[in-house]
């Protein structure tokens, strides 16, 4: 996915020799410029995508049928723990952090992140973070077991890989936070002259804010799991009550990071949606503003509904009711966007090439995932539902459907700019019906699994469950091969440059300053600010 291998000539078309840097895999390894760094992300992540994956798969292998076939209950609730990290802290958020490093300076006429070094840093650090994550399955005692949420006392019972995860987590941490500092500074101080803040484009401004989500509740993390940490070695006895400890204690102060945590996820595939359903709507956003106001509303209010994930911990009434309202109040401005994006298509001169595709299908999927989410919400009825596998539909519906295939959207609208050439609209189209297909197929089942009372994360069920699950354990299989064929037949041919050259905006409905430099974007873009039309979407002159 990158530019191309050898360095272009930036935009203003004069190849200056003192832009060469270093060349092969140094280029890589020492890599400042936005577009090399935004690659790597995305490399990164997909490759952790399809170790997540695979661990996916070897979990419903075992659950195609009942009885124990290929794993002991103790390895199988090693692969749901790892499954979880590793698909949220090495697929989803490294992927997003791929999209800002790549569109952001584009977007806003910059000619690179502001801390270039850092972001070469807060990149490297999630490779032995990553290896520790992965590695935590050759340790004694095998990989972390006590979830992703890694809720004590079990915590405090795991063997050393347990450490090792602690230590991982603590890495991608710092990667986060350097990562959202860049973001913001970026956005705050090297917007082109004429772009104000309420002329950036969407995508823009949901990175702003998910990036101080991020500041604010990736240090809530590390505190938890340090307080774990020295749970396990250090004599204190926060989490145990054997020393007086409490473990619900934990449960807060993860969910006060990790309710946010969910919007970080979600957030920057509004902004990706945001982007393409204008482009092939030939259409203004509908309700630019009332957009801004709703993604900082969620922001605000992920704060004060952690709790609604505790209904089960023995809270009082008085408290299940605040947080079931609060639960109830932020899908108002979820509602607000996905209202603003059918009223965009609506009377729209729309074309369902394959970016429009997967957003059109990421927002029937997503709204799926948000009713859920809202009966969810309702504490007499998450009682019965909490820990079973309508709550595993429920997220998936939300983060498969929803983050994945924003990214899909994402990659198939701006691969002709990263790579300079088309893919093929058949593969892309095949890849859409396939994904979307056997994604419902493996997650829907699971409501009705749910609602019949199966619990997670046991690795054997009695035979009343056998079909939903066999249904399921298929449908997995096929969204997986759908993926390595969407590596294999569409990213490939790309980043070898085999297709047709793509034309600087190969999207007739899309704006945005990315798409007023060739494709592909050349190495150094807009190194001098460009001077902008009154729309902040077009350069002038």
């Amino acid at each position: 996915m990158s530019a191309v291998l050898d360095h272009p000539a930036h935009a203003g078309g004069h190849a200056h020799d003192h832009h060469h840097g270093p060349t092969g895999w140094r280029r890589w390894l020492f890599a400042t410029n936005h577009k090399d760094i935004g690659t790597l992300y995305l490399l990164f992540s997909f490759t952790m995508l399809m170790v997540g994956g695979v661990l996916a798969l070897l979990i419903r292998a075992e659950l195609f049928q009942p009885g124990l076939q290929l794993v002991n209950p103790e390895l199988f609730n090693q692969l749901t723990t790892m499954h979880g990290l590793i698909m949220v802290f090495g697929a989803i958020m490294p992927a997003f952090v791929g999209f800002a490093n790549w569109m952001i300076p584009l977007q806003i006429g910059a000619s690179d992140m502001a801390f270039a070094r850092m972001n070469n840093f807060s990149f490297w650090l999630m490779i032995p973070a990553a290896m520790l994550l992965v590695g935590s399955f050759f340790m004694p005692g095998g990989a972390p077991a006590a979830g992703w949420t890694l809720y004590a006392p079990l915590t405090l019972q795991m063997g050393p890989s347990m450490d090792a995860g602690i230590f991982a987590m603590h890495i991608l941490g710092a990667s986060s936070i350097m990562g959202s500092i860049n973001i913001i500074v970026t956005i705050l101080n090297m917007r082109a002259p004429g772009m104000t803040l309420m002329k950036m484009p969407m995508f823009a401004w949901t990175w702003l804010i998910t990036a101080y989500l991020l500041i604010a509740v990736m240090p809530v993390l590390a505190g938890a799991i340090t307080m774990t940490l020295t749970d396990r070695h250090f004599g204190t006895s926060f989490f145990n009550p054997a020393g007086g400890g409490d473990p619900v204690m934990y449960q807060h102060i993860f969910w006060f990071f990790g309710h946010p945590e969910v919007y970080i996820m979600i957030l920057p595939a509004f902004g990706i949606i945001s982007q393409i359903v204008p482009a092939f709507a030939r259409k203004k956003l509908f309700g630019y503003a009332s957009m801004v106001y709703a993604t900082s509303s969620i922001a605000i209010l992920s704060f004060i509904v952690w709790a609604h994930h505790m209904f089960t911990t023995g809270m009082p009434v008085t408290g299940q009711l605040f947080f079931m309202y609060a639960t109830m109040l932020i899908s108002v401005p979820t509602a607000v966007k996905i209202f603003n994006w059918v009223a965009t298509m609506w009377r729209g001169s729309m074309t369902f090439e394959t970016p429009m595709l997967f957003a059109v299908g990421f927002i029937f999927v997503f709204t799926i995932g948000g009713f859920t989410g809202l009966i969810l919400a309702m504490a007499p009825i998450d009682i019965q539902l909490q820990d079973t596998y309508y709550v595993v539909a429920h997220f998936h519906y939300v983060l498969v459907a929803g983050s994945l295939f924003a990214m899909f959207a994402g990659a198939y609208y701006w691969l002709p700019k990263w790579t300079g050439v088309m893919y093929s609209e058949t593969r892309g189209q095949i890849h859409f019906w396939w994904s979307m297909i056997s994604f419902n197929i493996t997650f829907f089942p699971m409501h009705f699994l749910g609602l019949a009372g199966m619990p997670r994360r046991y690795a054997d069920y009695p035979m009343q469950f056998a079909d939903f699950n066999a249904i399921a354990s298929i449908g997995s299989l096929g969204f997986g091969l759908a993926q390595v064929y969407f590596f294999v037949a569409v990213v490939l041919p790309c980043m070898r440059g085999q297709g047709a050259k793509a034309p600087a905006k190969p999207w007739d409905g899309a704006e945005g300053l990315e798409w007023e430099v060739p494709s592909p974007a050349p190495f150094h873009t807009f190194e001098n600010p460009p001077k902008l039309d009154a729309t902040a979407t077009r350069v002038i002159g």
